[in-house]
């Protein structure tokens, strides 16, 4: 059986790294960066001008577009140009070839106001575990609540998706990634406890999305191992296309010098 032609925008990131180091033998991967990636077929092209980058995409089946300015408290201007005229180049860029379908990069930033404001999230996200209320309300696939200009540009982008798919039959996939770190522990922050997917449920939920059966036309899903602490709906990427994650955050942590509490400006889809 013929390796389904994969597109990474960002394969020379974090997470483009996991996927050459886990998915390599099992697709064929080509990158769409900045610069170059020894060992692979790499398209150099800015996202934000699109004939630039559109050769990139032909005789491409499925589309893991990761490459965004990742600052999570960056300006309206840097997330104008690369994540939201970026990602509709990235979607006109495959619907003119005939992509059959693209896994877009979204962000927990998408709805990162409820549990920096509301608990019992923001209990958890502190560490104030004695003070939670159980049962705990996962937070839903439907819920956007931007915590900035890049949260904005995730919910816009998952949006542009839902457009794309309706008025053209791109099949998309939207994954709210949670924090993806290096080295792969959470055990330094509360918050990292919450968010952290670690790298073989990384590896194993960009799998699933490619593979994911044709009939699964627009979709959004969470992009967490299966957490103690966990306050997303991991349900809609069960159902929809078997994502089941493996890895536990625990509930111990300790906070150790040099590293953020919370998500530091350099996001996880880097």
């Amino acid at each position: 059986m013929e390796r389904k032609r994969v597109l990474v925008t960002g394969l020379a990131g974090k997470i483009g790294g996991i996927i050459r180091k886990n998915l390599s033998d099992k697709y064929d991967l080509s990158g769409l960066d900045l610069d170059p990636i020894e060992g692979y077929k790499s398209h150099l092209g800015d996202l934000s001008e699109l004939e630039a980058i559109t050769p990139a995409f032909s005789e491409i089946d499925t589309v893991v577009h990761l490459a965004a300015d990742p600052n999570h408290q960056g300006t309206w201007e840097s997330n104008l140009k690369n994540n939201i005229i970026g990602t509709r180049n990235v979607y006109e860029a495959a619907r003119q070839n005939g992509v059959r379908r693209v896994i877009f990069a979204s962000s927990n930033h998408a709805l990162g106001f409820h549990p920096l404001k509301d608990n019992p999230y923001k209990q958890i996200y502190e560490g104030d575990f004695s003070k939670v209320r159980h049962p705990i309300v996962p937070l839903t696939t439907e819920q956007v609540r931007p915590d900035g200009y890049y949260g904005v540009s995730k919910s816009f982008g998952e949006s542009l998706g839902s457009y794309f798919h309706d008025e053209y039959g791109l099949s998309v996939i939207c994954i709210r990634i949670g924090w993806v770190m290096e080295p792969d522990d959470p055990t330094f922050s509360p918050a990292a406890l919450s968010l952290w997917m670690s790298h073989d449920d990384t590896a194993s939920l960009i799998s699933k999305c490619i593979d994911a059966p044709e009939s699964v036309g627009y979709a959004v899903v969470y992009g967490m191992s299966n957490n103690t602490y966990g306050i997303w709906d991991l349900e809609p990427g069960k159902n929809i296309i078997g994502y089941y994650p493996q890895d536990n955050a625990g509930t111990l942590w300790q906070k150790e010098s040099g590293k953020p509490p919370r998500m530091p400006s350099g996001d996880p889809q880097t």
